[in-house]
């Protein structure tokens, strides 16, 4: 070639053109290092440090498979009890897994999601501060969530705790994206429904386990359709009052109606207390009057049947039972009267000595009653 022929065999980089001198390297006019001889020198450094010296390749194969070895054994994961184990593949849900020792594919290619789904979780609906699990004094109230519009138009300040459990981990990681936020959204509009429903006495009073029923299941409802995969536990009623405004005036009306309760109760008890003897008494009249009509029914009947009996004794025997009875009741014309006897038979005077002996008994009765 051209360039051999001069410069006494040097090359067109000013090196020998056989390749000795400075052995394949940078020659004097800063030519460019032999890439054979680069590469050469990186396999024999890489050697040096590989074990087994000249069998490397065997020992970079047991470090892959070394590697290899604890990736794989990475997949295995341990979800404690209370928990529910979600695992992915490529980030889609695959399967749940309940508490124990499992594999499944380690990172990047799985994931292994394990949320607690034992513990009962508490939101606060209408207030804020300490204790949130329950009202307290120091608890600040929120008005924008507390104040509702009960069924007979009246405003009542109400604060509520949500207890909630998951009972679906898939549906409450991936359905929706801030279950907290919605759980309690969706508390307060459930609450709102049910106090639209009923009247401000009712929800004060004597109906605020019913709302608490009724607003729990129509919250369980609406996440339901969200497929939110949660489980409202309870709610609870921490207040149910009247606005601040007018709780005295509240309260008063309160106190007058239990004051008609009690007078409603008094004249009831004397009404058990009076109408009982009352019925008792006219009973005893009713069965005085029964039997006296029973009494003189009876008499009456004896009577009618003596009478029968005489008339039909009269009527087979008329002259004996016309005697019969002129003798009866000249005894009873005479029993009383003053006698006298008169026997004109035998040559008498017609007069016959009568001792009265009734008088007698009479005047001796009265003289020993004087004389007492």
């Amino acid at each position: 070639m051209a360039w051999n022929s001069q410069g006494g065999g040097q090359g067109p980089w000013g090196g020998s053109g056989g390749g000795g001198g400075n052995g394949g390297g940078r020659g004097p006019m800063g030519s460019p290092p032999d890439i054979e001889e680069m590469l050469r020198r990186g396999q024999e450094s890489f050697k040096r440090f590989m074990p087994g010296g000249a069998g490397g390749a065997r020992g970079l194969i047991l470090i892959v498979l070394a590697v290899a070895a604890l990736w794989g054994a990475s997949g295995f994961y341990r979800v404690d009890p209370g928990q529910q184990g979600v695992e992915l593949l490529f980030g889609k849900f695959v399967k749940h897994t309940t508490p124990g020792l499992s594999y499944w594919f380690p990172a990047p290619i799985g994931e292994v999601l394990k949320p607690n789904v034992e513990r009962t979780n508490t939101i606060t609906v209408g207030f804020r501060g300490l204790g949130e699990g329950s009202r307290r004094s120091g608890a600040q109230d929120v008005p924008e969530e507390s104040l509702m519009l009960t069924g007979d138009q009246n405003i009542i300040d109400i604060d509520f705790v949500v207890q909630w459990r998951i009972k679906n981990a898939a549906s409450f990681l991936f359905n929706i994206r801030d279950p907290e936020v919605t759980i309690k959204i969706a508390a307060e509009s459930s609450m709102r429904e049910i106090i639209g429903q009923t009247g401000l006495e009712d929800a004060t009073t004597g109906k605020r386990q019913q709302v608490q029923q009724q607003s729990r299941a129509l919250l369980q409802s609406i996440l339901d359709e969200y497929g939110a995969g949660v489980a409202i536990a309870e709610i609870q009623l921490q207040k149910a009052d009247p606005p601040a405004e007018v709780i005295d005036a509240f309260h008063d009306v309160q106190r007058a109606k239990q004051d008609q309760e009690r007078s409603i109760n008094e004249a009831q008890a004397y009404k058990n207390d009076i109408v009982p003897k009352a019925k008792g008494k006219s009973q005893t009249m009713i069965q005085a009057a029964s039997a006296y009509k029973e009494k003189v029914t009876k008499e009456a009947d004896g009577e009618a049947q003596r009478f029968l009996s005489v008339y039909k004794t009269y009527k087979e025997n008329k002259d004996v039972t016309t005697r019969r009875l002129f003798l009866e009741r000249m005894q009873q014309v005479l029993k009383g009267a003053e006698k006298v006897i008169i026997d004109k038979g035998a040559g008498g005077s017609g007069v016959v000595p009568y001792l009265p002996l009734p008088e007698l008994q009479k005047r001796q009765g009265k003289s020993t009653g004087g004389a007492k």
